[in-house]
C-alpha cells in the first residue's frame, strides 16, 4: 500500500515555482494601467461636462421660449400686467394678480400644515419609531411622492370635496370664522382650501424624508448628553436636534414651496377655476399652473396665449429662487457645520 502511494505521488507533477516579475514588466503594466486610468477620467470627464452642458441649454432654451411667447403680452400691458386682477378672454382684457395671489395662498398653506406634518413624520421615525416600525412607515411615506398629480385630484374630487363640504368647511367656520379667512362654507367644496390640503399631501413626503436624514446626522453623543444632564426627550429635540438641523430643514420647506407653486392639475380640479380674489379659502379661486393647463389648449387669441405664457415666465422666475434660496440656505447650513 505504502509503495503503491508513494509511486502514485510520483508520477503527480509538481508546480513549478512562479517566475519573477522583472522591473521592466511592472513598469509596462504600471504605465498601462496610468493610461487606462488617464482615459477613464478623460471619458468621464468629457460625460459630465456634456451633461452639465446639455441641462444649461436646455434650460436656456425654456427661458427663451417661455420669454418669446410672452412678447406680446409684455409689449401690451408691461409690468402692469401682474397688479392687474381682470382676466377675461372675449374682451381680451388680462391681468395676473389674481393667479398670483391664488398660488401663493395655495402654496403658502400647503407649506405651513405640510411642515408641521413634514417635520413631525421625520422625528417620529428617526428619533422615536422602532427600527421595524421605522422600516415599513419610511417606505410608505416616500412612496406617496409617487402617485400621479393627476390620482391625487380625482381623489380630491371625490373624497375630500364631499367631507370638506359637510365637515370640515362648517366646523372651522364655527371656531375660526371671526378671522375672515374661513368664511361661510361654500355648497361645491371647490376652493384653495381643498387645493392646500392636496398639495399638504404631495408636499409631507418631500419634507418627511429630508428631515428624517438631517435628524439622522445629529450625532447620538450631543442626543445622549442632553439626556444624561436630565433633558427630557422634548427638551433635547428642542435644545439640540432642531438647532443642529434648522438650516436643513428650512431647505427642505423651501423646496416644498417650490414642489407645490408649479402643480398644475391636482390643483386645477379642486381649486375652482374661478379667477377672482377672496380672502376666504372657502370661496373659490385660481393658480398660475391651473389656469395655463386648462387653457392653454383653448386659447381664442393670440394675445391670450402670450398672457398665459407671462404666466409661465413669472412661474419660471419664482421656481428658480425658490430652488437658488433652497441651495443657499443648504450650503450656509453646511459651512456652519
Amino acid at each position: 500500500m505504502g509503495r503503491g502511494l508513494s509511486t502514485l505521488l510520483r508520477r503527480v507533477p509538481t508546480l513549478a515555482p512562479p517566475k519573477p516579475i522583472s522591473a521592466a514588466n511592472k513598469r509596462a503594466v504600471l504605465d498601462q494601467l496610468n493610461v487606462t486610468d488617464r482615459r477613464a477620467n478623460r471619458a468621464l470627464r468629457l460625460l459630465a461636462l456634456a451633461g452639465g452642458t446639455l441641462v444649461f441649454l436646455v434650460l436656456i432654451a425654456i427661458v427663451y421660449q417661455v420669454i418669446d411667447g410672452a412678447s406680446l403680452a409684455f409689449s401690451t400691458y408691461g409690468f402692469g400686467f401682474i397688479g392687474h386682477k381682470t382676466w377675461n378672454p372675449p374682451a381680451n382684457q388680462y391681468g395676473g394678480l389674481t393667479f398670483i395671489y391664488g398660488t401663493l395662498v395655495t402654496a403658502v398653506g400647503a407649506l405651513v400644515l405640510s411642515t408641521i406634518l413634514g417635520v413631525s413624520i421625520g422625528l417620529f421615525l428617526s428619533l422615536m419609531a422602532p427600527r421595524r416600525v421605522a422600516a415599513v412607515i419610511g417606505p410608505l411615506v416616500e412612496m406617496l411622492a409617487a402617485v400621479p398629480s393627476v390620482v391625487l385630484g380625482l381623489i380630491g374630487i371625490y373624497l375630500l370635496l364631499p367631507f370638506i363640504r359637510s365637515d370640515v368647511e362648517p366646523a372651522l367656520h364655527s371656531v375660526l370664522g371671526f378671522t375672515q379667512i374661513f368664511g361661510p362654507a361654500q355648497p361645491v367644496g371647490n376652493s384653495p382650501f381643498a387645493a392646500i390640503l392636496v398639495l399638504t399631501i404631495m408636499v409631507v413626503p418631500i419634507i418627511a424624508a429630508l428631515t428624517r436624514d438631517l435628524f439622522l446626522t445629529v450625532p447620538r453623543e450631543l442626543r445622549d448628553g442632553a439626556e444624561a444632564l436630565g433633558a427630557t426627550r422634548w427638551e433635547m429635540i428642542r435644545g439640540v436636534v432642531l438647532p443642529t438641523t434648522q438650516t436643513g430643514i428650512t431647505a427642505a420647506c423651501v423646496l416644498g414651496f417650490g414642489r407645490a407653486i408649479g402643480e398644475a392639475i391636482a390643483v386645477a380640479f379642486v381649486i375652482g377655476g374661478v379667477p377672482a380674489m377672496h380672502l376666504s379659502v372657502f370661496e373659490s379661486g385660481n393658480s398660475m399652473a391651473a389656469v395655463i393647463a386648462t387653457e392653454a389648449p383653448s386659447a381664442i387669441s393670440n394675445l391670450q396665449t402670450s398672457a398665459l405664457f407671462y404666466l409661465a415666465a413669472i412661474l419660471l422666475v419664482m421656481g428658480i429662487t425658490t430652488n437658488l434660496t433652497a441651495q443657499r440656505i443648504s450650503r450656509r447650513g453646511s459651512r456652519m457645520r
